[in-house]
């Protein structure tokens, strides 16, 4: 039983995932102030970990939370909202047994050593999300996409895309390109050395096209970028105890090893026939994300990534599991020029000195030059080490410029997703979901883009707490 000084520690963040998370049927959202923009018309998608304990035993890492939805539908008429569970096959069978059952990232499965075996790996389906013509995948990068109906989000089950036959994965991190309509994705399959899997589809999600390359050891790769004709693949120095894993007496998460000596690793492929360009090697970093990348008029490729200095990050985002975090891990936004035929990086700059996560641009500039760059952050005066992110950024590379939103105290924002109005390309907006930790609720809020630092042009209230989430996407009316 906790006393009054341990729960003093905790942040208003914290409050969040104190509980499961309630999912709600279909329902008309309250606008609380504003009114929603014309032209402000289609479907925000987040996915997030939702579920962190169950049966009285938590999770051992934010990452292994089971996946929930939010589905946030825009119209003339208003908005309305959906919540709900992905009802994996792991998900369902924890429910039955009111316990958890499974291990994952950051657990092994509980109960005797041969459930290490039985039950090594839960699909969390928790990650995010790509929205496709007919249905809505649910992705997590350890194993196949969850399919689920665009207005419902009723679970229909795994999707193979009509290529990911047995062991292969498929990534969080897909990169539509806004032209063609081409999806670009990628998968690892562990072994001695790990195989890195990469995904071509049309814009239906049907793969058409797969390569395979191996890796040194068996490293976490997270993203890639899609840069004009190149895929670009960061591997960071990053690589697993593949043992102890094995036997069943480490999980995934511990397993890894920060180990700076082996450099960041660089992989080029070419978009078209996915035949490897080149391999190269930099200093070592850790980032999760690409914001984005392009090919400049030289030919040189542009990568911007969130790099951070080691591998800490994933010690804070164990402990954020846990609703009290103490470890500090500062992000930046960084700029990486690549030579793509020898795979060489020729200069590494830092375009700003704030704390950056969840970066990106806008969808019909991926793989292009953008000028902004949008991004989730800390407040000025926050002590990282202590909260989570809790504010919204965007970053004018033209004029160097950065303009964040002030959301107000004990307020925690999701990654912003950028929205074009459809019939106005000089029109845009930002939208997050936020939780406040004041007074225990979560709202949905709209941003001009080029007015962060004013208030919200629109916020609509949610029936119940949504925790904080990884990754989303719009899909237009």
């Amino acid at each position: 039983m906790q006393t009054l000084e341990q729960k003093s520690t905790k942040r208003a963040w914290a409050g969040a995932i104190a509980k499961p998370a309630t999912e709600f049927p279909l329902t008309q959202l309250p606008i609380l102030s504003g009114s929603i923009p014309q032209g402000l018309q289609g479907t925000l998608y987040r996915n997030g970990p939702a579920r962190l304990e169950r049966g009285g035993v938590h999770m051992g890492h934010w990452f292994d939370g089971d996946g929930a939805i939010l589905a946030v539908n825009f119209t003339d008429a208003g908005a309305t909202g959906v919540y709900r569970y992905v009802q994996t096959a792991g998900y369902q069978e924890e429910a039955a047994a009111g316990k958890l059952l499974y291990g994952n990232y950051g657990m092994t499965a509980p109960g005797p050593i041969w459930n290490q075996w039985r039950k090594p790996v839960k699909n969390a389906a928790n990650t995010s999300v790509l929205a496709l013509p007919d249905k809505l995948l649910a992705l997590w990068e350890g194993g196949k996409p969850h399919a689920l109906d665009l207005q419902t989000l009723e679970t229909w089950g795994e999707d193979d895309l009509g290529g990911l036959t047995a062991g292969l994965s498929y990534s969080a991190h897909d990169k539509c390109d806004p032209q063609t309509g081409e999806i670009f994705n990628f998968g690892i399959s562990p072994g001695k050395n790990a195989t890195l899997n990469i995904y071509k589809s049309n814009s239906t999600g049907k793969i058409i096209q797969k390569a395979a390359y191996q890796l040194d050891g068996v490293p976490l790769v997270h993203d890639f970028v899609l840069a004009g004709q190149y895929l670009v693949f960061f591997v960071p120095p990053v690589r697993m105890n593949v043992l102890p894993m094995l036997v069943g007496m480490s999980n995934y998460s511990d397993s890894l090893k920060w180990q700076p000596e082996i450099g960041t690793q660089v992989l080029v492929i070419d978009r078209e026939t996915l035949s490897l360009v080149s391999r190269g090697q930099t200093e070592a970093w850790y980032q999760w994300h690409f914001a984005n990348g392009y090919v400049d008029a030289n030919g040189s490729v542009i990568v911007d990534i969130a790099r951070y200095e080691d591998f800490q990050t994933n010690q804070y985002l164990k402990e954020v599991g846990t609703g009290e975090t103490h470890t500090p891990a500062k992000s930046t936004l960084t700029r990486v020029h690549l030579n793509p035929q020898t795979g060489k990086v020729t200069e590494i700059q830092q375009l700003l000195d704030r704390h950056c996560e969840f970066p990106g641009v806008p969808q019909q500039n991926v793989g292009q030059a953008s000028r902004y760059t949008y991004m989730s952050s800390f407040r000025q005066e926050s002590d990282i080490s202590q909260e989570i992110l809790n504010t919204i950024a965007r970053f004018d590379h033209s004029t160097e410029t950065f303009t964040e939103a002030d959301l107000g105290e004990n307020r925690y924002c999701s990654e912003p997703i950028h929205v074009q109005n459809a019939q106005n390309s000089e029109q845009s907006w930002v939208v997050t979901v936020v939780y406040d930790g004041n007074t225990h609720s979560s709202e949905v809020w709209v941003y001009d883009s080029d007015r962060l630092d004013e208030k919200p042009v629109c916020k609509l209230g949610l029936p119940s707490v949504i925790p904080p989430s990884f990754h989303g996407t719009w899909k237009p009316a």
